[in-house]
């Protein structure tokens, strides 16, 4: 093992790099005596920026203690500097080093789609690639943002949501035809010539042509009522409200601007929450908050830049996208979205007019939900605390793993973990364990929490052997008393893991919520006052691990339910057997079917309906 104490850090190993450097344009990355990654910057010239950490003084606290950290230095060039940016984004991502401002939340946004594969297209949310043929429209900041929409839309258009499958099996109208959500297309309420009429009305509300449709529904409401077709008209009436319903619940309506990011940046305290406004085809999409990383030192330029650069690493810029502050390299970053959407993207700093006002508005929003956050991290860090004091612990944990089992009389059996630290509940570490023990009788709570914790520290032991990776818990709550705690315990020093505190909880004689118990490894069970605000943080911590275990085990059973032996034929896909299901009615009774009565089946050829009839018939 190489001596730690003779490696040498700071503004001289930095130099050190300086004579085998040249002007041009890349990427930097400062690693520490451990090779653990503490900084990424760009750079227009490589050689001087470099040569500005290699001196001594003049460096901002967080930078002069970066730099004192700093053993090497890795270098990778690039043609320009805005390949600079965009690769020292990706890597800020994928790396998260310690010194740099970090986007925590990335997650993709919906959209709504209008899908053409059919002759009567039907509109759904999506997430994800834009792999099926349609338009999408978005990005929507949350799934009830599109949800909210899409309600609104099908009043207004009277468009199918119904899946394939369904659509093609209905013989009468469902509820939402009745309800007057659906024109029923599925068994011919309505032509398909006004049927794509509808849609083009739809696609082009999305595309904020709002006058034109509600102007041509209101024609048409006119005319209903000169012809006295009192109900056509009272019912075009309502698609004019609802779609007015949609215009005005959008908080900010925005006047001019039809299509723009409105993105503004509060810092307060060392911490940071970004709002951004969706507003497309004239019309406000929803909003939604970040909290990036940005510590001690770091200026709103600098954390504005580093959150536009990751956010738009994974995201189609709009054209225009607004800010509430100026950014280190506007002309850069411009270059480097327009680049990546092939047309222009206008970066903007408004001082007034409508513009300023938006972003006034979502400054105000990003004001507001940081001095909740920093509230509710507050109150988190003082419940840690006391869950610390409360089973002597050496400090408040960072990380929490809860863990829970559902199953009814052993079948479909899941394990879940939860995760919660000093920010609440980390919802992307959830981890659910589909119970594989063939040996466990049903029912068998003790075996099924040895298999989810071996399985946890074989990972944990596998992807971070050296507990460098923020994965490891701080401390285990389980469900149950002494007999688990035991169990636990076992697997524990089975993998030499000893060191993670852990607690068992157990409802009290009574099986009363309020009365648990809790057990550790040699010592006595102990309770903690009814009302102290510590039990209650237990409380809702193992309630949120039941509502997962207990959501996780239901979608297990549903998946089971719809499950058919057709599933494990080879060469039977989902449209083969949606046609067998059409045609015998169920999966028993192409089972019993004959070799000619499988042939009869549109789709299933002679070859496959003799491996059909085997897979049924042979070896039983």
């Amino acid at each position: 093992m190489a001596d730690m104490t003779n490696i040498v850090t700071g503004p001289e190993v930095i130099a050190g790099y300086l004579k085998s450097l040249d002007g041009s344009p890349g990427v930097y990355r400062m690693l520490d005596s451990e090779s653990r990654v503490l900084y990424v910057g760009k750079a227009r010239n490589l050689k001087a920026r470099v040569s500005n950490y290699a001196r001594p003084t003049g460096h901002s606290p967080r930078i002069a203690r970066m730099i004192s950290q700093t053993a090497s230095m890795m270098f990778l060039t690039t043609r320009t500097e805005t390949e600079a940016l965009l690769l020292e984004q990706n890597l800020i991502k994928q790396l998260k080093p310690k010194y740099n401002v970090i986007l925590r939340d990335d997650k993709s946004f919906p959209n709504i789609l209008v899908s053409q594969e059919t002759d009567f297209p039907q509109i759904k949310k999506h997430r994800g690639a834009k792999k099926e043929k349609g338009s999408y429209y978005g990005p929507f900041a949350s799934a009830g943002a599109v949800t909210r929409t899409l309600n609104q839309l099908q009043k207004v258009f009277l468009l199918r949501n119904c899946s394939d499958a369904m659509f093609d099996s209905r013989t009468r109208p469902c509820l939402l035809y009745q309800i007057k959500r659906c024109s029923a297309p599925c068994v011919g309420k309505i032509s398909k010539a006004d049927y794509a009429t509808s849609v083009q009305d739809a696609e082009r509300f999305l595309q904020g042509r709002t006058t034109d449709v509600q102007a041509k529904l209101a024609a048409e409401m006119q005319k209903a009522s000169d012809e006295m077709e009192f109900e056509r008209a009272a019912a075009l009436r309502d698609r004019i409200r609802a779609m007015t319903s949609v215009q005005t619940a959008q908080g900010i309506n925005p006047r001019t601007v039809t299509e723009a990011d409105i993105v503004a940046l509060h810092m307060e305290g060392g911490q940071a929450c970004v709002q951004v406004f969706f507003i497309r085809a004239g019309q406000n999409w929803g909003n939604r908050d970040f909290y990036p990383r940005v510590g001690e030192h770091v200026d709103n330029a600098e954390a504005m830049e580093a959150f536009l650069g990751q956010f738009y690493d994974s995201k189609d810029p709009p054209r225009q996208v607004i800010l509430s502050n100026g950014i280190e390299n506007p002309d850069l970053m411009a270059q480097a979205l327009s680049e990546k959407l092939g047309r222009k993207v206008e970066l903007l700093v408004p001082q007034r007019g409508e513009k300023a006002e938006l972003v006034d508005s979502a400054l105000r929003n990003a004001r507001e939900s940081l001095a909740r956050k920093m509230a509710e991290t507050a109150t988190q860090a003082k419940l840690l605390r006391g869950v610390a004091e409360a089973f002597e612990l050496e400090g408040p944990p960072a990380r929490i793993e809860v863990y829970d089992n559902s199953h009814i009389q052993g079948t479909n059996a899941v394990g879940a973990m939860i995760v919660a630290g000093p920010e609440g509940y980390m919802k992307n570490q959830y981890r659910k364990f589909n119970i594989k023990g063939d040996d466990l009788t049903p029912g068998d709570d003790f075996g099924m929490m040895k298999e989810v914790l071996t399985r946890r520290f074989k990972r944990l032991l596998k992807e971070d052997p050296e507990r460098q990776k923020g994965l490891w818990p701080d401390l285990l709550l389980i469900d149950g008393g002494a007999g688990q705690v035991s169990a636990v315990a076992e697997i524990m020093s089975e993998y030499g893991v000893e060191d993670i505190p852990m607690v068992g909880v157990a409802k009290g004689v009574d099986r009363d919520a309020g009365k648990e118990e809790f057990y550790r490894t040699g010592a006595r069970p102990f309770a903690l006052r009814h009302n102290d605000p510590v039990l209650y943080f237990i409380q809702r911590l193992r309630d949120e691990a039941h509502r997962f275990a207990i959501g996780t085990h239901r979608a297990k059973r549903a998946k089971a339910v719809a499950a058919t032996p057709l599933d494990e034929i080879p060469g039977v896909g989902a449209a083969r057997k949606r046609a067998l299901l059409a045609h015998f009615g169920s999966a028993k009774a192409v089972s019993r079917a004959n070799l000619a009565d499988l042939k009869a089946v549109g789709g299933v050829s002679e070859a496959l309906a003799e491996k059909i009839y085997a897979f049924f018939h042979e070896g039983g």
